[in-house]
Parts: structure tokens; C-alpha cells; sequence
């Protein structure tokens, strides 16, 4: 019912080695730059109690960033408010790109990834998160992102 990308669509493996490049399971940096964070956006499933939920990356500015880290591993980090950011996890089975979706970044308590909220809009992302999806929307996306040339 989950799955996550590795790192944000602009990552390169090239990085890895740069000092002012990082990639944590939580944080990244490109080029002492660019900064994201790792969250979930959750899709609820129609008729269950289940949440289907896409592990994504999304872009932050440097201040937001800063403040985000700053509060990582302090109780109560539950109570700031929403961080603005872009999305930068290319999600294949959606067309048009995911790539750049507004987001809100909803920090939550310690040892919980942040909650990812789409901007409200008719992309088929935003929309399945509003509204649901079904148990075999779910298996549609498991097909396609465990086996992807069986689409073509």
C-alpha cells in the first residue's frame, strides 16, 4: 500500500560525493541549493479503512528548509505550520506529470514522515487524494510501477 521514490527527480548519483550535496532517507541537498524533504502523500481507499500512500519528495526554500530541520527530532514539531513546496517526484502512472504540483508540507511527531497536500486541482493526483481511490486502482498501480514494460 506504499511507494517511495529514492530521491528527488533532480538528484544524480554524480552527487553523492559533493560536499555540498546530500541525500538522507529524509533530507536532501543538491548543490547547497536546492532542498527537500521526503513525505507521504496518503490516498484513502474507497470502502476500507486502508490508505494508499506515495513516498515523495518535495522542494522547499532554503528558510523552510532550515526551520524543518532545525525542529526534526524536537517533540512538538507536530504544531508548525504548513511548509509551501513543490513536488519533485515524477509519478509514472499519472499523466500529465507530477512533476511541480503545488504542495503544503504538514509536519507530524516524531518518527511519522510529513503529510504531503496537494494544491486542489483537476491533475488526476489531486484529485485521487480528495476524493479516493478504489482497491483496484491500487492493484493498477502496483502492476505499473512493479512491472513497467508490461505497459508497452
Amino acid at each position: 500500500m506504499n511507494f517511495t521514490a529514492a530521491a528527488p527527480a533532480v538528484w544524480n548519483p554524480a552527487f553523492a560525493d559533493a560536499e555540498d550535496c546530500l541525500l538522507s532517507s529524509d533530507q536532501c541537498v543538491v548543490q547547497g541549493q536546492h532542498y527537500f524533504v521526503k513525505g507521504l502523500i496518503e490516498i484513502p481507499v474507497i470502502g476500507g479503512n486502508e490508505v494508499f500512500s506515495w513516498g515523495v519528495w518535495v522542494s522547499l526554500s532554503r528558510e523552510n528548509f532550515s526551520r524543518a530541520a532545525d525542529r526534526w527530532d524536537t517533540p512538538g514539531r507536530e504544531s508548525e505550520k504548513p511548509y509551501f513546496g513543490w513536488l519533485t517526484t515524477d509519478l509514472p502512472v499519472y499523466s500529465p506529470t507530477t512533476l511541480n504540483l503545488k504542495t503544503n508540507v504538514h509536519t507530524r511527531p516524531l518518527g511519522e514522515r510529513p503529510f504531503v497536500e496537494l494544491e486542489p486541482t483537476d491533475h488526476p493526483l489531486a484529485v485521487e487524494q480528495h476524493t479516493g481511490i478504489t482497491l483496484d486502482r491500487v492493484r493498477e498501480i502496483a502492476a505499473a510501477v512493479l512491472h513497467p514494460a508490461a505497459d508497452g
